[in-house]
């Protein structure tokens, strides 16, 4: 509850920074769009951008095994949930129909794995999280990642531009309780990093209503989005 809390608290103080962000936008080259793709051991394929060097996937990862071909088990109970300590994934309030627009959900032990993205890929380390924010620049930095428009983003997507190619989705997240939150609202994606606490490892999250991304951490059983980068 504190992490949850603190999360809140964390949104609703930057908001303030908004219009500030909003009014230092300008436009600049900030990828090289060389798409391609790549496909996960359950058929999926992923188109991919090529931002400041590093070839990222262009959508939330939505497999169902890992890449060695064993399941992840999918655990829709909540109380199961919340008592997870190894590998799992979910559907944003177990409906099948949020994750073929927004990806799955998986908590970090699916992460520590090594096994969840494709051969030749990995959760991307805080290192390679700050080398994406570096690249993409202090203005705007969220709006250059975000997906443009409303159809999956709650108004007023802040800022968004998608300059980068980056194309975040808001997948939203389920809390260590095993309760789902902000859909549309919040895009989440796991670092491959632990936090400062063994329960606690490292996120970067995208807000409907902000123009940066954030790095924050929070328990290790929360089910948010993964976006893989190419070894």
């Amino acid at each position: 509850m504190e992490k949850t809390i603190k999360r809140s608290i964390l949104q609703i103080t930057l908001c303030a920074l908004t219009m500030l962000s909003i009014s230092c936008v300008k436009k600049t080259n900030t990828t090289n769009n060389n798409s391609s793709t790549v496909t996960d051991i359950d058929g999926n394929v992923y188109h991919t951008v090529n931002i400041g060097g590093q070839i990222w996937m262009k959508e939330n990862l939505n497999t169902t095994k890992y890449r060695n071909g064993d399941p992840i088990p999918n655990v829709s109970d909540y109380t199961d949930w919340s008592y997870l300590t190894t590998g799992a994934y979910c559907d944003y309030n177990n409906l099948p129909a949020n994750s073929a627009t927004y990806g799955r959900l998986y908590n970090w032990y699916a992460v520590n794995s090594g096994l969840l993205c494709p051969v030749g890929w990995h959760v991307p380390s805080e290192a390679e999280w700050t080398a994406l924010e570096t690249f993409v620049g202090t203005a705007s930095p969220g709006g250059k990642l975000k997906e443009t428009g409303t159809a999956h983003w709650y108004s007023p997507n802040a800022g968004a531009t998608n300059e980068s190619g980056w194309t975040g989705l808001p997948g939203g997240s389920r809390f260590s309780t095993g309760s789902f939150y902000n859909l549309t609202y919040n895009g989440y994606w796991w670092s491959a990093t632990e936090g400062s606490d063994i329960s606690y490892a490292r996120y970067h999250f995208l807000d409907f209503n902000l123009t940066f991304i954030y790095g924050d951490e929070d328990y290790k059983v929360d089910g948010i989005s993964v976006r893989c980068i190419k070894d």
